[in-house]
């Protein structure tokens, strides 16, 4: 962890207290879901797990049928909304958290968490550690940058656990915070990241290591087709986090308010590059929402087979996932030198080669309109500096080198 750290028909499981219903011949149901839905981006955090109690989660709606179909549900739990988060646990234990196996993927109804834990080796699959949080911390940032990107959660920090989404027809973005500590250069899941990039044409944001370390060699920020975070201070003085990878490919917010793992409305304050990354894989999100609701794209995903790896297919607009991120690479800026406190405990962004700090530079809510416009034609961004090109070229030939 880095924090301060196809389609299947939709079944149900037989349980006494929860909204999961069987018919007199022993055949499951679904429930009733409404079938009308808009332009949608789906993210997939892969982490420790999910508090899918935390009111940050809730969604008034239902997923369409048809959703819940393509993203191979298999299971709904109709989670208790009354009392505290021990009292809801217990609600549904008997009913949904001990019947869920590695082979299941749950949607949790009444909130926008769809999860799996391929790993098979968690005491309660999905759901997060008592003693952890990281993962519901993850998926808070991604729902901070995008409210209504749609959540396929996958429990775990194996290869298995990436090739759960890679392998996703209708995930857009994987974003994962854990590897190597100080970046050591050993391998980890780039193999994955590999398949879900290059061959399935998705997004990956990687979290670079909370230290100085570069992460050219970092197996979750390094590879060539992943996006590596690091981190800088955006309600500070914007400049760099110290304690945050050096040499990435963008820089985004490290300090940030989320929710608690172990209740229903805490929330606490946290910082890494564990949050700075789904935050960055959020803001895609929300471009490519953006984007399809404008060229009536109704699907998600890049499928090799179903949407030849355009992660935007829509009415005379196609759209790679390297488009997008050439597009981001373009909107990054660097913050100036003068705002640096010295009292902070950041670094402070060199006017000579800051691209060696925080790659192309920062990403946050300012750039997603200038993206869109850009991706859409109707006002292009102008070209980077030729010594930040430079720079970042040369980043890219040394990951390509390194692990390819």
């Amino acid at each position: 962890m880095r924090s301060a750290a196809i389609s299947l028909s939709i079944i149900f499981i037989l349980a006494p207290m929860s909204g999961c219903l069987e018919d007199k011949e022993g055949e499951y149901q679904p429930i009733n879901v409404v079938n009308t839905f808009d332009s949608y981006s789906v993210v997939a955090p892969v982490d420790t797990g999910i508090n899918v109690y935390h009111d940050h989660f809730v969604m008034e709606e239902d997923y369409p049928e048809w959703l819940l179909n393509g993203l191979g549900v298999t299971m709904i739990c109709d989670i208790a909304s009354n009392g505290t988060w021990e009292e809801r646990y217990q609600s549904d234990k008997e009913s949904c958290w001990d019947l869920i196996t590695s082979t299941d993927i749950v949607w949790f109804q009444g909130t926008r968490i769809i999860g799996t834990s391929p790993d098979d080796d968690t005491d309660i699959p999905i759901l997060d550690d008592p003693a952890d949080g990281h993962g519901t911390a993850v998926t808070g940032a991604v729902l901070n940058a995008n409210p209504d990107a749609v959540i396929f959660f996958v429990e775990g920090f194996s290869d298995e656990a990436v090739l759960a989404a890679a392998n996703q027809p209708l995930v857009d973005i994987i974003t994962t915070s854990f590897g190597p500590i100080g970046s050591v250069p050993v391998p980890g899941i780039e193999d994955a990241t590999k398949v879900a990039v290059v061959q399935n044409g998705k997004i990956h944001t990687g979290a670079a290591d909370n230290s100085p370390s570069p992460a050219v060699q970092d197996s979750t920020a390094g590879p060539p087709w992943s996006i590596g975070i690091s981190g800088y201070a955006e309600e500070g003085d914007d400049q760099k986090e110290t304690m945050s990878g050096s040499y990435p490919d963008m820089a985004s917010d490290w300090t940030q308010i989320l929710p608690n793992h172990d209740d229903i409305d805490g929330y606490h304050e946290t910082s890494g590059t564990s949050f700075a990354t789904p935050r960055t894989a959020g803001l895609l999100s929300k471009i490519i929402m953006n984007l399809r609701n404008e060229f009536n794209d109704s699907s998600s995903g890049a499928d090799p087979l179903i949407r030849d790896k355009y992660i935007i297919n829509g009415t005379n607009f196609k759209i790679t996932n390297d488009d997008i991120r050439d597009a981001l690479n373009m909107s990054a800026w660097y913050p100036s030198y003068s705002t640096w406190d010295p009292l902070s405990g950041t670094t402070p962004i060199s006017p000579v080669a800051p691209c060696t700090q925080v790659g192309w530079g920062v990403v946050n809510e300012s750039n997603v309109l200038p993206i869109i416009r850009h991706l859409n034609g109707t006002d292009s961004m102008n070209n980077r500096p030729s010594d930040v090109v430079f720079c970042m070229e040369t980043n890219q030939e040394i990951r390509e080198s390194y692990w390819t």
